[in-house]
């Protein structure tokens, strides 16, 4: 482990020489990807150069035992030098697992309504809030894509594209199916109801994941309408959108224009193609470690959200946190650093 840190060191210095270079300063885009490289091993190269401080601190004080002045200090110290280089390597064995390429994309996020009727669409408005609050407090963009409203103030479905720093990274432990208990507000006998909402996660995908031919979409245009069926414009801006060899299909009808339907719509479908091939690639390496930290599987139930007692229960990691009004508020970096913890657990493990 040591011997591949020192050289991913070296590359380290190499880069911090290069942008130094006033040839590369000159060429912003060079220096863009050399800074973006050197931002990326700088928390490996910080925690290395701390465990070799610890690690010389601890080499000393063994020194110091023999000092009849010094070695009752050094035995107090040692203990506490011996935990922290422990904990170091830990973190040194975290960091040099290999990255997810996804992690730092947008993604676009869906979020539907299962089973449980208007008590469902109510609670996947819920949940569209929860993730739109978090992704304020985070600083990123949420852009709303489609949406299908109900009549008492939820979503069939809704799908948001959400841009910034390491959104995936974030939020792909957020796919599956969450639950909801509590007593609807329409429930005169006081009786706890348990509904479900599908959430998707999915990275953005670029030109260079997915390539869809021409000739595998149908494109069918079409009046966009409110609800109760009234119209909300007199054109055919609504687009209906297939893949043919896939069977995909989806519809936008959020935008007045179809051109931005349209775009919206591809965006959308390249997405999904590019989930479901990263699933596919996932099953294919089923023989390798399974984390037990499931991502993209949609009919996994992985959260419990139990109003009457206040608590959000993720099933995955046994986790139970008594704050499920802060949950909903958006704050979620408890619940997502716990799961980011596990996945890591299970990646060391399995390399072991």
């Amino acid at each position: 482990m040591f011997s591949q840190i020192q050289e991913i060191e070296k590359r380290y210095l190499d880069l911090a020489q290069q942008m130094a270079d006033p040839a590369i300063s000159a060429d912003a885009k060079r220096y863009q990807e050399i800074a973006k490289e050197h931002s990326s091993l700088t928390p490996l190269i910080e925690t290395f150069q701390e465990y070799k401080k610890v690690q010389n601190d601890l080499e000393g004080n063994r020194e110091l035992l023999k000092d009849p002045d010094l070695g009752e200090i050094a035995k107090e110290e040692i203990p506490r030098l011996e935990e922290a280089l422990v904990r170091l390597e830990q973190e040194l064995k975290v960091l040099l697992l290999p990255k997810d390429p996804n992690d730092n994309k947008n993604i676009f996020l869906e979020i539907r309504a299962g089973a449980g009727g208007d008590e469902a669409g109510i609670f996947a408005g819920d949940l569209f809030r929860m993730y739109t609050r978090y992704a304020e407090l985070k600083g990123w963009k949420v852009e709303l894509m489609e949406s299908h409203a109900t009549g008492v103030g939820g979503f069939k479905e809704v799908i948001a594209q959400i841009r910034g720093d390491q959104v995936y990274s974030a939020l792909k432990y957020e796919g599956g199916v969450h639950r909801v208990q509590r007593v609807p507000k329409t429930e005169s006998s006081g009786r706890i109801h348990t509904s479900t909402v599908t959430v998707a996660v999915m990275p953005e995908a670029e030109d260079v994941d997915v390539k869809i031919e021409d000739k595998d979409l149908k494109i069918d245009v079409m009046r966009a309408s409110g609800p109760g069926g009234q119209s909300v414009n007199t054109t055919d801006s609504a687009v209906r959108m297939t893949h043919l060899p896939s069977g995909i299909v989806v519809v936008c009808r959020d935008e007045k224009s179809q051109h931005k339907n349209k775009a919206k719509a591809l965006k959308i479908l390249k997405a999904r193609l590019y989930e479901q091939e990263l699933r596919e690639q996932a099953e294919a390496r089923s023989s390798e470690r399974k984390s037990m930290v499931g991502m993209g599987d949609r009919s996994e139930k992985i959260r419990t959200y139990n109003f009457p007692q206040g608590r959000v229960t993720d099933h995955r990691i046994k986790l139970t946190l008594h704050q499920l009004d802060s949950v909903l508020e958006g704050h979620l970096d408890e619940m997502i650093e716990a799961l980011r913890t596990a996945d890591q657990t299970a990646a060391l493990a399995g390399e072991g």
